[in-house]
């Protein structure tokens, strides 16, 4: 495509900046506190930008502003384009992991923040001192969201959906194994169908629901489990099922993790459940950002890792 730089030439490219937090934020408000200037000052600049692109931008509703559909399809695009200008005149494609500083914000369930983020940070303390990570829980009802307010920088769950946007790869698969104390319960792997129905169960439920895909199992066999307790805790559960003679059904790398440091059992689920898979997530102008491009590599190779050799902190 031929650049018109007769035409550029007479835009102020600063707009650019201001409509990235324009569309980010979907608001003037928020937008001009994000860059720093006074509101109408961010409103002068919607102005010029609602003349220049032909379009409202942004309209008000009675809770607030929502963006135009051309300002969503703008969305994406415009934050690359400011992206692939910052590393020409930052010089970020030199990038070296060893001394790069740079913060990045994960939303992760409680699984994954026990099992492989351990593992990250591991890795983080030798190779990239200077990079720190925010964590967060991970919502799947939010997550697309927050990638596209720019709240977050990456994803890590079981990821299904996405638009056009939002990047996916796969990490690794995981299954199911229960975890029990053996001397309280007295018996021993591989427990039975009747031994798993026969003990009381704790489940983690992050929403509080009661049931799960063990439940939808089971009802598909016509039969039923007695839950003692539910958490929204995965890390704590372990310590339940130690202390107490309850079963509990967990994603098999965890459940590895916690009996060999807590001395528990684990055993094959006594019923069919799907495996599933651990994705990553993240929003598309980050393609090329050599630091984020960098630490996804990295989870892909942990994430390898991790699964072949489940129980190694």
């Amino acid at each position: 495509m031929t650049i018109r730089h007769r035409e550029l030439a007479g835009i102020d490219l600063n707009l650019l900046v201001a409509l990235d937090a324009l569309l980010t934020e979907c608001s003037v408000t928020r937008a001009a506190g994000h860059l720093g200037v006074g509101q109408s000052a961010m409103s002068s600049s919607l102005g010029r930008l609602r003349r220049v692109m032909g379009d409202e931008l942004l309209t008000r509703v009675p809770d607030g502003m929502r963006l135009t559909p051309r300002a969503m399809t703008l969305a994406g695009p415009v934050r690359e384009a400011i992206r692939r200008f910052q590393n020409i005149v930052l010089q970020e494609d030199t990038f070296d992991p060893a001394t790069v500083e740079r913060d990045f914000v994960l939303a992760v369930p409680g699984s994954v923040e026990a099992h492989l983020v351990p593992r990250l940070l591991a890795f983080l303390s030798r190779e990239a001192p200077s990079i720190r990570l925010t964590l967060r829980a991970l919502d799947y009802g939010t997550i697309l969201t927050e990638l596209d307010a720019d709240r977050i920088d990456m994803g890590i769950g079981v990821i299904t959906q996405g638009q056009a946007h939002h990047k996916v790869r796969s990490l690794y698969q995981f299954g199911y194994l229960c975890l029990f104390n053996a001397e309280l319960l007295e018996v021993q792997a591989p427990l039975s169908l009747e031994d798993y129905l026969r003990f009381p169960h704790i489940m983690t439920s992050v929403t509080g629901a009661e049931s799960g895909v063990v439940d939808l199992a089971l009802d598909a066999m016509g039969k039923r489990r007695r839950l003692a307790a539910t958490t929204p805790r995965f890390t704590t559960v372990a310590f339940h099922v130690k202390a107490a003679p309850l079963i509990t059904t967990m994603v098999d790398e965890l459940a590895l993790d916690f009996a060999s440091q807590l001395g528990l059992a684990t055993s094959p689920v006594p019923l069919p459940l799907d495996a599933y898979t651990i994705s990553m997530v993240w929003h598309a102008s980050y393609d090329h950002d050599p630091a984020h491009r960098w630490l996804r590599e990295v989870m892909v190779r942990l994430g390898r890792q991790a699964k072949d050799n489940p129980v190694a902190l």
